[in-house]
């Protein structure tokens, strides 16, 4: 039986009038002593570590004395949800409230690795999009791949002469060698034929750029199948973004769509941008009049500024484009390309590796590119700069997303089986409290793979189910066995179940803590906690709504730990309530969600 709040704890949110608006920003910083009430955790373990030993050294203790240890417990910390600082980005209604628009992954690399099983398919659309079973994402991050011209022959010079971008074959990643969709290409020679013969003869004929080409729609198959599960299992909530991490190789300086030569300057040629924004709406604007998919949102780069997209790279496609004039034409061309076939499309700037790379980006883009813009997506692999690219983005009033990190996070002790879900948990928070933005998107779903039959993928399968059992910090939150056709669930996968699974599109973050993720339902009058505690040791954490009208209500709590995956554990956390006050006890090493209905 779930336990009932009082008469006096949520019922409703304040109402929009006593809310600070865009020009709020300062008032995070201003309300943190405010926010968080902390008394000092290790002076509670050693008050209270006689009572926990005493608790958990009987087995069959009655559930009376264990919640009397409860009740005894001391209060370690107290969070106050702050409601003048919250989302504001994707406010659609002008009510003052910004609109969750959910969690998501991007496609790259691991559906053009995985979309040629059907199974594994299926299993990975359930596992990362079903709101029933899985994780409830609502975003996939789609690559429109620019392909490459490569052999594993010997290169002699006539083939160099009959085919100027051919190279050695260089990735060696079992999931990046993406296929481009442009095929026969054919150099223009308007000394053999005509201009009517290259614009009868193919699909697209760019006379600046100097090639040909038609359209191979099969190209990216196992990507697409990944893309249209995701969106069937999903429903009425996805929301698809076509990126690019590279343009085709026949319109970079170097001829590879790893990078250029010199990676710090631009690969795409200065005839090609528009032929790039042409290639970009064409493969937007196919799969919308197929009827399979359209695209929300749009970014013809990925972490452009940054220097690692080098020739013949063994990781896989990139593309720099210099921060200023090269970001804001290729942004102006795609716009004028996607506005000639009538799409209407959010078009993103810039996907920057670094917080403060996308800060800079943003501000050296031209007037006009700032105009077809809408929307700032960045990384947050490096960065600490989260509150200025917030205030950045609400002052141009554009949307703000965290579209892609990850990594091999850790925190606390291995034994406890959580150290990469703790870790991975308070990247998350990092994000969420600091950019306030409407998505949080990760980097590749499943980056480890086991195939026996591939070269590249050197991880066995004893090796991965060693991963999931200890909790060992690796990228992504899955594995998958193509040996055996199975997805193998991490820790992290029911870490981020803990956010994706109850902050649901429409909700609004709230400001909390530093330990802890908050947000609103505006609709239904809810509200979802997300607790974090890193230490070992067991808690008890007092939690002050006093900021929201007073009503009744339940409380449920869902754990993920060493030995627990989504468990309800309204009945044995002891929760009690007073007033706008709940206290809990969170254990340790564990990820808590209250929903507050």
């Amino acid at each position: 039986m779930r336990r009932k709040l009082s008469a006096g704890i949520l019922a409703g949110i304040l109402a929009g009038s006593q809310l600070v608006g865009c020009g709020s920003a300062s008032a995070e910083h201003d309300n943190t002593n405010e926010a968080v009430q902390e008394r000092s955790d290790t002076e509670f373990i050693d008050k209270t570590s006689n009572e926990i030993d005493s608790s958990d050294s009987t087995e069959n203790k009655a559930d009376n004395d264990i919640e009397e240890t409860i009740a005894n417990m001391e209060i370690s910390r107290t969070i106050k949800l702050d409601t003048s600082n919250i989302q504001t980005f994707n406010d659609t209604n002008g009510d003052g409230y910004g609109e969750f628009q959910g969690f998501g992954t991007s496609l790259c690399w691991w559906a053009n690795r995985c979309g040629y099983s059907e199974k594994l398919t299926q299993d990975s659309a359930e596992a990362f999009f079903n709101k029933e079973t899985g994780l409830g994402m609502t975003i996939g991050r789609y690559n429109v791949g620019g392909g490459d011209n490569v052999t594993t022959e010997d290169i002699t010079a006539s083939m160099k002469e009959e085919n100027p971008f051919i190279h050695k074959d260089h990735i060696r990643r079992s999931d990046s060698v993406v296929p481009g969709y442009a095929t026969d290409v054919t150099k223009i020679d308007l000394s053999e034929n005509t201009k009517e013969y290259y614009e009868t003869n193919f699909a697209r004929a760019d006379f600046d750029c100097g090639f040909a080409w038609n359209y191979d729609w099969n190209a990216d198959k196992n990507q697409m199948n990944i893309l249209m599960a995701a969106a069937k299992a999903a429903g009425d909530e996805f929301i698809a973004e076509a990126f690019s991490n590279s343009p085709p190789y026949f319109m970079t300086v170097s001829g590879c769509t790893s990078g250029g030569e010199d990676p710090s300057v631009d690969n795409l040629r200065e005839d090609s941008y528009t032929a790039f924004a042409c290639y970009m709406a064409d493969v937007i604007e196919h799969w919308a009049k197929e009827g399979v998919i359209n695209f929300q949102s749009v970014d013809p780069m990925n972490e452009p500024a940054s220097s690692y997209w080098k020739y013949e790279s063994e990781k896989q496609e990139g593309c720099h484009f210099s921060q200023g004039e090269s970001q804001s034409r290729i942004l102006v061309e795609l716009n004028k390309e996607l506005q000639n076939k009538g799409i209407n499309i959010i078009i993103c700037a810039s996907d920057e590796t670094s917080i403060e790379a996308a800060i800079m980006s943003y501000k050296n883009l031209s007037a006009e590119a700032r105009e077809v813009v809408s929307r700032i997506d960045t990384h947050t692999y490096q960065g600490t700069q989260r509150n200025m690219l917030r205030t950045i983005a609400q002052e141009a009033g554009v949307n703000l997303w965290m579209s892609e990190v990850d990594g091999t996070y850790s925190i606390g002790k291995k034994a406890t089986k959580m150290s990469a879900a703790l870790g991975f948990t308070e990247a998350i928070m990092t994000d969420l409290n600091g950019l306030m933005p409407s998505a949080w998107i990760m980097w590749d779903a499943v980056d480890l793979h086991v195939d026996s039959n591939n070269k590249y993928d050197t991880c066995t399968r004893a090796e991965a189910d060693k991963i999931i059992e200890e909790g060992t910090p690796f990228w992504g939150i899955a594995i998958g066995d193509h040996d055996k056709q199975e997805l193998l669930l991490s820790k992290k996968y029911y870490a981020l179940g803990q956010f994706s699974r109850y902050i649901r599109p429409g909700y609004t973050l709230v400001g909390s803590s530093d330990n802890t993720v908050a947000a609103v339902n505006k609709e239904d009058k809810s509200i979802v906690i997300v607790a974090l505690n890193t230490n070992s040791d067991d808690l008890k954490w007092e939690f002050d709504l006093s900021k929201f009208e007073t009503g009744t209500g339940n409380i449920t709590a869902i754990r993920t730990s060493g030995d627990e995956n989504w468990a309800d554990v309204t009945d044995s956390c002891g929760i009690t309530q007073n007033g706008n006050t709940f206290t809990s006890f969170i254990k340790g090493s564990s990820v808590t969600t209250f929903i507050i209905r």
